[in-house]
């Protein structure tokens, strides 16, 4: 039995040298952090609630089965297990958990999300489909660890964004995002994530609302012209494989050929696009 346990501690230290999973947050601090302050609301136990947030806390509990199948839907799996929603009543209460600033939800370490009362107040029109967003975060990070590396962060985002039709990219249109591309601002599909280092937006030198709407397009093209594959390559990856390999394997070449012209065409007059309200 020893022996065992050491073997599989060596796998995980070993990480990518051995396979793509064995994720653990347990070494961020925000993942030891005990979630205080916070009950259970009576006629749902999903949805966890700071003192004065009740109200805003059935708001969440009224949305949450059909956030819930649309990421399921997605996903083409269940949850793992049941989500939990914490909904904070304080602006305090939320950036003691969530450490990036300007955020309205989050997924934080040990795929606990969060809920700011921003989405109760002046940004409340955001909440359906924040709430699916950060759901579709939480729904991967109960199969492969919270935010892994071994998918891109573009991949990430862009699929929780078309997930939450929009949801997360709402501040850039499609146009914006086209424009950029055709100015040399683009995603590097070609970048590689390591644990130490993440390719966010600032790695390509683009303003995070046009990185979120790009990667959204580039997944949403990847779903449209392939939906088999997509199916293939997402069922792929919440086995915990190799999103090269997996890719390449459903695919036959990398991202970077695959959705070459991703983001080439403009959208023509009357296709669904997303409208870019007045940030918060």
């Amino acid at each position: 039995m020893r022996g065992r346990a050491c073997r599989l501690w060596l796998m995980c230290l070993l990480g990518p040298l051995l396979l793509a999973g064995c994720a653990s947050t347990a070494s961020d601090p925000r993942a030891r952090q005990p979630m205080q302050g916070f009950v259970p609301l009576p006629e749902d136990s999903r949805v966890w609630v700071e003192q004065g947030a009740e109200e805003y806390g059935r708001r969440v509990s009224a949305r949450l089965d059909a956030a819930i199948a649309k990421v399921e839907a997605a996903h083409f799996l269940p949850f793992a297990r049941s989500p939990r929603v914490y909904v904070c009543a304080s602006e305090s209460c939320f950036r003691r958990h969530v450490l990036t600033p300007r955020l309205s939800a989050a997924v934080i370490p040990d795929n606990r999300l969060i809920l700011s009362p921003k989405l109760d107040g002046r940004e409340s029109w955001r909440l359906q489909n924040l709430l699916v967003h950060e759901l579709a975060h939480l729904h991967l990070g109960q199969r492969v660890g919270h935010y892994h590396y071994n998918i891109p962060v573009w991949f990430h985002e862009g699929w929780a964004s078309l997930t939450a039709d929009g949801g997360g990219a709402e501040f850039a249109t499609d146009e914006q995002a086209l424009a950029a591309a055709h100015a040399g601002k683009r995603i590097d599909l070609t970048a590689r994530d390591v644990p130490d280092r993440r390719h966010r937006a600032s790695a390509f030198d683009l303003d995070i609302h046009v990185f979120y709407r790009q990667a959204m397009l580039m997944v949403a093209h990847l779903k449209t012209t392939d939906p088999a594959g997509f199916r293939r390559l997402a069922l792929a990856l919440q086995d915990n494989q190799d999103f090269e390999i997996a890719f390449w394997s459903i695919f036959g070449a990398g991202p970077d050929r695959i959705l070459a012209d991703a983001l080439q065409t403009f959208p023509q007059s009357g296709d669904n696009r997303a409208a870019a309200p007045s940030q918060p």
